[in-house]
């Protein structure tokens, strides 16, 4: 009994040492909105700040800088921001959801998933829409993740963290190479390359306009469903033992996880690693509690995409580097470090 009780106490303890969720999320959103205004000055030409002022309050269609801040830099860094906090949110719901500190929307398929059904629609249906291409997107990340999860359960024991791992890397060069397979035979090949090296340089307003009811509408029904997920972290059995319907909102989760991460994808392309490395970072942050980790990893991973896409366009100017290979700079050592550690406490 006395060693339960000092447990306790020192877990509460190193919780309230945790940051508070306000300061992490209010600065966190001073600091995006920061990035963002400076991400706004930099490119192939810069802008000077003043002038960027002009473009978003007294906007002038005949100059030339009004037209780059306002028609190219500005839709493309909300871009970032929506899809930065679509893919985050995802993964802090697929890691409570599951139990599984090494879920990642790109980790698990889904991001596979959802750039071979983009490449069927760009072959077989090249005058689809964008939001057409959208849903395509929700059914093939649907259908990565489903196959992921079947393979993973197929040996005894289940689908563990570390198969889940295993067969989502399996899946998901099953379907880039298929996805690249279709891009050389019915010459799309650009368009296709576009979703495997991930960027937002495409993005425009009415992008924007269609995905962010989808993503604000994901990110809301995460807030609304963290004190169930707070629960289901705990066990199955303990969130039962409290009531809580687990397959219902495991089977929410995993609804709303499909919506962000297949509306991020359709816009970002293939971009992994935000959903592991945030989740971990705002938890660290904030403490276990989903209420406060899921907005902070939502302000977080914004801010990430954000300040990547400004280094994808100011490292080598006029040329862009890839996004998404900038973040795997960061993500691939930490999922390294995290699959150690997993390897290390598993049976």
């Amino acid at each position: 009994m006395n060693s339960e009780t000092e447990f306790v106490k020192r877990a509460a303890a190193k919780e309230a040492s945790r940051v508070p969720m306000w300061a992490v999320v209010g600065g966190g959103t001073l600091l995006l909105v920061l990035t963002m205004v400076y991400s706004m000055t930099k490119g192939a030409s810069s802008a000077p700040f003043p002038q960027v002022l002009e473009a978003l309050f007294h906007y002038d269609a005949g100059n030339r800088v009004h037209l780059v801040v306002a028609d190219l830099r500005l839709p493309r860094i909300i871009a970032s921001a929506l899809v930065g906090a679509a893919f985050a949110v995802a993964g802090a719901l697929m890691q409570g959801a599951t139990r599984n500190p090494l879920a990642d929307s790109g980790l698990l398929g889904l991001n596979g998933g959802a750039c071979f059904a983009l490449s069927i629609g760009y072959a077989f249906f090249p005058g689809l829409g964008f939001s057409r291409m959208m849903l395509l997107s929700f059914a093939g990340a649907a259908g990565g993740a489903g196959l992921v999860g079947g393979v993973a359960s197929m040996r005894r024991g289940g689908a563990t963290p570390m198969r889940l791992v295993l067969a989502g890397a399996s899946v998901s060069a099953l379907l880039t190479a298929l996805s690249q397979g279709i891009a050389l035979y019915f010459d799309v090949a650009q368009d296709i390359m576009f979703w495997t090296a991930g960027g937002v340089a495409g993005s425009n307003w009415e992008q924007l306009r269609i995905m962010l009811p989808w993503i604000a509408g994901g990110v809301a029904g995460a807030i609304l469903l963290s004190p169930s997920v707070s629960l289901l972290s705990l066990g199955e059995d303990v969130a039962r033992g409290l009531g809580l319907n687990a397959p219902a909102i495991r089977l929410l989760c995993h609804v709303f996880v499909l919506v962000l991460a297949g509306a991020a994808v359709s816009v970002v392309g293939a971009v992994g690693f935000v959903g592991l490395v945030v989740p971990h970072f705002a938890r660290f942050l904030v403490g276990v509690d989903y209420r406060r980790i899921i907005p902070a990893a939502a302000v977080l991973g914004a801010w990430l995409v954000v300040g990547a896409d400004l280094g994808a366009r100011t490292l080598n100017p006029p040329f862009e580097a890839p996004l998404g290979a900038l973040i795997s700079l960061l993500g691939v050592p930490f999922f390294l470090y995290l699959a150690n550690k997993q390897r290390k406490v598993s049976p």
